[in-house]
């Protein structure tokens, strides 16, 4: 396969339509907008679009009708039954996908739908791409997204002007390879919000200044992105969401649980997710699985009787 289409994407030729606009959705599609391509979006609550209504984009009244009007379509959802629904169901995206149009699942979502949707739209000759990010809301208003990209490597090479305006796309393999690389990467992410948590923790009792703790570790080995994204707003109690610490408890799952795949041989022992799942879970009981995923130095404070 060479491309879905006969030339290549642009944004005088090429429409796209996004669906999810929360925190991550909205800065992304933004973005597409601000480099110059038509944007459909269809919002269950439509006053939720007004920005980006002003910035030029128009409503589509359900899935199936953004799909009709458009070439590619992004989703940026909350849970894989999200995506089930808004893809394949009665009044879904592939009920009314055109020839050749492109799915592009940007949901932190199950790799197994993945491959279930992308063999679905092999059989009415569109495609699907799984292609979650990370970077938090700051990432997606920069443009400096990580994107795990699964499926034909052609379709996704295409795809590349698009996802150039969001971030780095890395192809990682065949349907269902993104969400996979996305859930080994929120195992990384939860490691180290829970260590950057403790250690901020302990920095205070023993009496240290936390940004002067901060900024002597960030050179060396306990240097990390997630430290430059988070470690400041930890400081400040700054736990307004770039991504919900729900999600993270639905992220970790898929990992921890990935046996309900009916895959015995691809089950993990994952100890550090499987408590950085409990202690997230945890910010979920108390009633913070609103707020940012940085708020999980709560939970160690509250441990902590603070």
């Amino acid at each position: 396969m060479g491309t879905p289409h006969p030339s290549p994407i642009a944004p005088s030729q090429t429409r796209i339509g996004w669906i999810g606009i929360g925190v991550m959705g909205a800065a992304m599609a933004s973005r597409l907008l601000s480099a110059g391509y038509s944007l459909t979006i269809y919002a269950r609550t439509p006053s939720k679009s007004l920005s980006l209504q002003s910035q030029g984009a128009r409503l589509a009244s359900s899935p199936r009708d953004l799909a009709q009007r458009t070439d590619v379509v992004f989703t940026m959802l909350g849970h894989p039954s999200d995506v089930r629904e808004i893809v394949l169901g009665s009044d879904g995206l592939l009920s009314g996908l055109n020839p050749s149009s492109v799915m592009i699942d940007t949901t932190s979502s199950h790799p197994a739908l993945a491959r279930e949707i992308f063999a679905a739209s092999r059989e009415k000759a569109c495609w699907a791409v799984d292609a979650p990010v990370s970077g938090g809301d700051i990432g997606a208003r920069d443009g400096k997204l990580a994107i795990f990209a699964g499926g034909d490597g052609g379709v996704v090479k295409w795809l590349t002007p698009l996802f150039e305006i969001l971030g780095r796309v890395t192809y990682v393999g065949e349907a269902g390879c993104g969400h996979s690389c996305k859930i080994a990467n929120q195992i990384t992410v939860g490691a180290n919000l829970l260590g950057l948590s403790e250690g901020l923790m302990f920095a205070e009792r023993a009496g240290l200044g936390v940004r002067q703790f901060m900024e002597a570790v960030r050179g060396g080995a306990a240097g990390s992105m997630v430290m430059e994204l988070f470690g400041e707003r930890m400081i400040g109690r700054d736990f307004r969401p770039g991504g919900f610490a729900e999600y993270l408890v639905k992220d970790l799952g898929m990992g921890v649980d990935v046996v309900e795949e009916g895959e015995d041989e691809k089950v993990v022992a994952l100890p550090g997710a499987a408590l950085c799942k409990q202690l997230f879970s945890g910010m979920v009981a108390n009633g913070d699985g609103k707020l940012g995923t940085q708020g999980l130095i709560t939970v160690i404070e509250r441990i902590n009787g603070k």
